[in-house]
């Protein structure tokens, strides 16, 4: 138990610092940012990492049932679009407001899908559970007014340029209602996947690799459809020809091996913390990265000149968030 909550928090500590090194970028559009990055993150790393550290990994993949695997497929791609306009809310509402709505929108609806597999639980453990999403929706509503008040307060050029605050947080709550394909692959998936790659000699943990390429790969197809038609559209290609691209590539690579290390660290807590791990994990993973952003959006500047009225619903918003998701993950465990 202590080995799978230790994962889950070092799960949520590198998914809470993946995207600070979007900021250093340099000469490069939004646009061209996240492509180079989620080429890299859905298409490289995986490859790089299934080949490497998995056990006759094509053999493990011709295992898989096809019912199985499209219904992995399909989840990833819609997770794929989730998390493309997760980046697109960051660069409209920054970082710390970015993750604290889109991984509070997935939390609350992650947290009741299991009900329409398994049923409603025993009402104590409804109720419980209940209550806690109650409170994180308390969270999610006071980070999204802390986000228009920092734009009322900031009314700056580079907050104009970067698009209305209300469009930001609309797409970063639908990208989280998507994004919870990534939660039902996993659970999908893991079972006959994990089965496999043990029969081929491989250790407990080589099947979140196996996991998450099958995720990635798929979410990244989705993904290179919307970049490369926005790349076209706003001809952006030429970007790429900066004197700068040397050093953008290595911070999306950075950015990439966090983020998909991440998921991985994700997928082999929740085994490790058994019956109840899925949703268990998934709340401490999911909490430490939203407050890991947050800290790093405050300690990069995002908030300077927002008021305290604003600062103190960001700060109530965590703090609900970080309570909802313990009661949540309470009930569960009941």
């Amino acid at each position: 138990m202590i080995e799978g909550i230790i994962w889950a928090l070092m799960a949520g500590l590198m998914l809470g610092l993946y995207a600070l090194p979007e900021k250093f970028t340099r000469d490069f559009e939004f646009e061209n940012t996240w492509a180079l990055f989620f080429a890299i993150n859905t298409f490289l790393v995986p490859n790089i990492a299934a080949f490497a550290l998995v056990k006759n990994f094509t053999g493990i993949m011709g295992t898989i049932p096809g019912g199985v695997l499209w219904g992995m497929v399909i989840a990833s791609f819609l997770w794929g679009i989730g998390v493309m306009m997760w980046g697109k809310a960051i660069n409209h509402i920054g970082l710390s407001l970015g993750f604290s709505l889109f991984i509070g929108t997935i939390i609350l609806v992650g947290s009741l899908l299991p009900f329409l597999v398994e049923g409603l639980p025993a009402p104590d453990i409804l109720f419980t559970i209940l209550a806690g999403i109650f409170i994180v929706l308390i969270g999610v509503m006071a980070n999204g007014k802390a986000g228009l008040l920092r734009q009322k307060d900031e009314k700056n050029e580079d907050e104009t340029k970067n698009g209305s605050m209300t469009t930001g947080i609309l797409i970063a709550v639908i990208g989280g209602l998507l994004a919870t394909g990534f939660s039902y692959a996993n659970a999908l998936g893991r079972p006959v996947i994990h089965e496999a790659s043990l029969a081929m000699g491989n250790a407990d943990w080589v099947t979140s690799v196996i996991v998450m390429y099958i995720i990635y790969f798929s979410g990244g197809v989705a993904i290179a459809i919307y970049f490369t038609w926005q790349i076209s559209a706003k001809s952006l290609w030429s970007q790429f020809s900066t004197p700068y691209l040397g050093r953008n590539t290595m911070l999306t690579t950075i950015m990439a091996i966090f983020n998909f290390a991440a998921s991985v660290a994700f997928a082999f807590a929740a085994f490790k913390l058994g019956k109840q791990g899925n949703t268990v994990g998934y709340a401490i993973f999911n909490t430490t990265s939203v407050a890991v952003a947050i800290v790093s959006g405050i300690l990069t500047k995002e908030w300077i000149k927002a008021s305290s009225r604003a600062k103190t619903y960001l700060y109530v918003g965590l703090a609900s968030m970080v309570t909802g998701v313990v009661i949540v993950a309470v009930g569960n465990g009941l």
